[in-house]
């Protein structure tokens, strides 16, 4: 899925559109979110992790976390910029 598949795909899903990014090593606790959250990364890398599982996602990916669902965030050594869709619950 490119950029604007995505971005398509969340406006279909009644997402709320983002553009943002992370500072290079900032790391992110275990923690939730109030609403549903998907992902697309434009640059750099981000490493998600879940039940004790971490996942990197680099440019192109995309991940989707549910709301409240507990996870921690580690970002790459050149930051990140992605699009982040939220939708409420």
């Amino acid at each position: 899925m490119n950029q604007s598949e995505f971005e398509a795909d969340l406006k279909r899903e009644g997402y709320d559109i983002y553009y943002g990014g992370l500072r290079a090593n900032e790391n992110n606790p275990e923690h939730g979110h109030g609403w549903d959250a998907r992902v697309f990364v434009m640059g750099g890398e981000i490493t998600i992790t879940r039940d004790g599982k971490a996942e990197t996602f680099r440019s192109g990916d995309s991940c989707a976390v549910p709301a409240n669902y507990p996870h921690a965030e580690q970002v790459g050594p050149r930051g990140v910029a992605y699009i982040a869709g939220r939708r409420a619950v």
